[in-house]
């Protein structure tokens, strides 16, 4: 498994991930939710942030199934997905990581064929790497 490279804005979110939180930067002037981390708020231009603990609640906003996978880590696990999930709590924010079959499991335990857009999902997390499993109603 490939280790997140990390940066002094981005090396939080790491940092929860690794507790099995997520949690995402917030502008402490106006209140704005952000991702990517960065130290300036792009609405109000304050330098001012926290980390918000959010549900991990969202939808598939899109998908992509890698022919050939891009990585040669990942040859193995092929076929396997890369979905971008909008948050429940800020729709602006769009995460990318995996679907999987449930926690703990390969990046190819979930069928590519049962993948949709705008299903509904929630993190769970792997060696403190975020993945996202389908909610269950």
């Amino acid at each position: 498994m490939l280790s997140p490279v990390t940066d002094a804005d981005g090396a939080p979110f790491w940092e929860y991930a690794a507790r099995g939180e997520l949690r995402v930067q917030g502008c402490a002037g106006c209140g704005e939710l952000r991702f990517p981390p960065r130290p300036c708020c792009p609405h109000c231009q304050s330098f001012e942030s926290e980390w918000r603990l959010v549900s991990g609640g969202g939808r598939v906003w899109s998908y992509v199934v890698p022919h050939p996978p891009l990585l040669p880590e990942y040859a193995e696990l092929a076929p396997y997905n890369v979905v971008v999930v909008e948050l429940d709590e800020a729709p602006r924010i769009r995460l990318v990581g995996n679907l999987v079959a449930g926690p703990g499991q390969a990046l190819n335990s979930f069928s590519t064929n049962s993948l949709r857009i705008g299903a509904r999902v929630r993190a769970v997390f792997d060696e403190g790497i975020p993945r996202w499993v389908l909610e269950r109603s």
